[in-house]
């Protein structure tokens, strides 16, 4: 293979692989959005291979790197990572074949002596665990460039899930980077951005991290999800993330589960109401209702005024004092 077949493979296997993987998206839930996305991909993918084959031929390389020497994005787009092992056909692939399609790189933008990969994760990872040199382009790439790359590589990745993909889409806005610019690193369209980010930024970053990629999960579901959560969901969410039963499934039934919790309905809790009055006697009577989440004292009689406004100029005080006592208490 010549080396500018091997630079253009950088990018066509890619195309073939999205739209084997739009095709599946697509007959399970909905053609508009995946078939948006693979024509955005595909045509981007067709000008970055010629954009590679242009470098090839204005003189750059394709050079021998140290794979200990090179570093991560620096900005995350998976969940959890998930390294290989022999067994896996990439692995195996390079260790029959050799490496036959390079991989992205920068020189580090902190560290002059070392690089930082825009391309090619799975097989830097294939390459360090064979215990070889990894073959590589380095190319100076700005921020944009090296997003952009990385967006083409996670197009490609069947088992990227839609959540990982929405995680990342925010990851990136709150790195500074604009629409456009986050459009053409996820090929999609402003529609479908929005609704990637409006689903990351409505489900707290800790439930996410605690369901994990759930690749079985798709869109509408995440979604659904994102609408129907509120300011108490988390609350009622928390003993169930945090037990062992739950942290033991696999993702996507962590999902389900999580879902099932949204679910179900909770028990009210047994309103408590009786009446109040002074031991010591006096002008005044009260009644007081406890219910869930609601707690109400209703004065009346002759020093129900002023005794009401009492306690409303020390509520502070009163609250600081009921707070300084849990502190104590070790609650």
């Amino acid at each position: 293979m010549s080396r500018r077949d091997r630079l253009k493979g950088l990018f066509d296997d890619t195309a073939q692989e999205l739209a084997a993987a739009n095709y599946e998206e697509s007959s399970s839930r909905g053609s508009a959005g995946p078939v948006r996305t693979m024509a955005l991909t595909l045509g981007r993918m067709e000008e970055e291979s010629r954009a590679m084959q242009e470098a090839l031929l204005s003189g750059e390389r394709v050079v021998e790197l140290d794979p200990d020497l090179i570093d991560s994005s620096f900005v995350r787009d998976r969940l959890a990572d998930q390294p290989l092992d022999r067994e896996d056909e990439l692995v195996q692939s390079i260790a029959e074949n050799g490496q036959e399609v390079p991989i992205l790189v920068r020189r580090h933008p902190n560290d002059e002596d070392r690089y930082q990969i825009a391309y090619g994760h799975r097989r830097l990872q294939a390459v360090k665990l064979l215990g070889l040199k990894v073959q590589a382009i380095v190319r100076k790439l700005d921020d944009t460039d090296v997003v952009i790359a990385q967006g083409i590589e996670n197009s490609a990745r069947r088992n990227l899930s839609y959540i990982e993909r929405a995680v990342f889409a925010l990851n990136l806005e709150v790195k500074g980077f604009e629409r456009p610019v986050i459009m053409k690193a996820l090929s999609t369209d402003k529609t479908e951005l929005s609704k990637l980010i409006s689903v990351a930024k409505a489900i707290p970053a800790e439930i996410v991290r605690s369901i994990g990629a759930a690749p079985g999960i798709g869109r509408r579901r995440w979604m659904a999800l994102a609408q129907d959560w509120n300011g108490m969901t988390a609350a009622r969410l928390a003993k169930l993330i945090a037990s062992g039963s739950f942290l033991a499934e696999e993702s996507d039934r962590r999902f389900e589960l999580l879902v099932a919790e949204l679910a179900r309905k909770e028990a009210k809790p047994e309103t408590t109401e009786f009446d109040w009055k002074p031991k010591s006697g006096g002008k005044i009577a009260g009644r007081i209702k406890s219910a869930g989440n609601s707690f109400t004292i209703a004065l009346k009689t002759g020093d129900a005024p002023d005794f009401g406004a009492y306690i409303s100029r020390r509520l502070d005080e009163l609250y600081e004092a009921y707070r300084a006592g849990k502190l104590q208490a070790g609650e």
